[in-house]
C-alpha cells in the first residue's frame, strides 16, 4: 500500500545517500558515475575493531570522503541540504516517520522481498538453502523492509558461494538496478506480495556446527562465515569445507573428514584457537590428534 506514503519524484537528481558497510559502496559509486548530485552522505559512527585500535570510519564514509562528499552521522542533517530524495543501502538503522514525512526515500535491499526482510538477508538465504535471491529497489517505509517495489532482479545461489561472495555480486547487481530504477523514472511502485520471512541478525550461536545436521546444512553455515566447533577444550574455526558422499560416526574426525547426520564434511581451511588460519591437513599433521578425535564434544 502507498496510502500516506510520501513518494519521491519520478526523476530525482539530487540524492542524500544513507549507507555504512562495504556492500553499500558500489551503489554509491554507481550513482556518482551516473551523474547524480549527492550533497551529503549519512553513515554510522566510527567504530573500533579491537580494544587497542583507533576508531575506523565505515566503508561508505571512507569512500565518500575520497569523493569529496560531506559525511554526517546525524540523520536529521539530511534535511539541511537541497535533495529530491534519500537513497538507503544497508545503512544500519531504521528511518523514522517524521524524517520520511519531509524527505521521501528509496531503499535497495538484498533479497526478493517479502522473503528475508531484515538485517541478514544474504546469510539467511544461504542457511535456508534457497536456490535464488536478488535485489529490490523499493519506496522506504518506517516499518522494516515493507515498502512497495519499483524494480527487482533475481540471481541464482550456487552450492559453493559464500555470503561474502554473494553479497559482492548483489551489491554490483543492486547498483545497476538502483541507477536503472531512478533513470527510467520512479513511477507507481507495486506492493509486495507473497509469504513474509524475517532475516534476523546472525548471532554466534547460529554459527556453531552441530554435527547431527547434514553435511550440506553444515557447509551452509561455513559459507556464511564464522563457523566454529570445539576439539577438546579448544575452539576451532572452520573457514572452508566441502560436502563429500559417504558416512561416518557423527562428529568424529577421520583424516580431514567429519561424520555428520548425513554425508561427510571435508575440512579444507581451519583456524585453531590462538593461531592463524591454515590448510586443514597442515593442522591435522601438526596437532598430532588422536585417532577418531571428536569435534564439538
Amino acid at each position: 500500500m502507498t496510502d500516506g506514503l510520501l513518494l519521491p519524484p519520478e526523476h530525482p537528481r539530487s540524492l542524500v545517500y544513507f549507507g555504512s558497510p562495504e556492500a553499500a559502496v558500489p551503489p554509491l559509486l554507481a550513482l556518482v558515475e551516473a551523474g547524480f548530485e549527492i550533497p551529503l552522505v549519512v553513515s554510522m559512527p566510527d567504530r573500533r575493531r579491537g580494544r587497542r585500535t583507533p576508531p575506523e570510519a565505515t566503508a561508505v564514509k571512507a569512500a565518500a570522503t575520497q569523493l569529496g562528499i560531506p559525511v554526517s552521522e546525524e540523520v536529521n542533517d539530511s534535511l539541511t541540504v537541497q535533495a529530491d530524495c534519500g537513497v538507503v543501502v544497508a545503512y544500519g538503522r531504521l528511518i523514522k516517520q517524521n524524517l520520511l514525512d519531509e524527505l521521501p526515500m528509496i531503499n535497495l535491499h538484498f533479497s526478493l522481498l517479502p522473503r528475508w526482510r531484515g538485517a541478514a538477508p544474504v546469510e539467511r538465504a544461504i542457511l535456508a538453502g534457497d536456490s535464488e535471491t536478488g535485489v529490490c529497489v523499493m519506496a522506504l517505509e518506517p516499518e522494516l523492509d515493507t515498502g512497495p517495489i519499483y524494480r527487482r532482479q533475481r540471481i541464482k545461489i550456487s552450492d559453493e558461494v559464500t555470503a561474502r561472495q554473494l553479497t559482492e555480486k548483489l551489491a554490483k547487481l543492486g547498483a545497476e538496478e538502483l541507477v536503472a530504477a531512478i533513470g527510467e523514472g520512479l513511477k507507481q511502485p507495486l506492493p509486495q506480495s507473497g509469504p513474509v520471512t524475517v532475516a534476523a541478525k546472525i548471532h554466534r550461536s547460529d554459527l556453531k556446527l552441530s554435527w547431527e545436521l547434514s553435511a550440506a546444512e553444515l557447509n551452509r553455515i561455513v559459507r556464511v562465515g564464522g563457523a566454529w566447533t570445539t576439539i577438546g577444550s579448544s575452539l576451532l574455526k572452520i573457514h572452508k569445507a566441502r560436502v563429500v558422499d559417504g558416512s561416518g560416526e557423527v562428529g568424529v574426525l577421520a583424516h580431514d573428514l567429519v561424520g555428520t547426520g548425513k554425508g561427510l564434511l571435508q575440512l579444507l581451511t581451519v583456524q585453531p584457537e590462538g593461531k592463524p588460519r591454515m590448510e586443514a591437513q597442515s593442522w591435522i599433521n601438526g596437532a598430532r590428534l588422536e585417532a577418531n578425535s571428536r569435534l564439538g564434544a
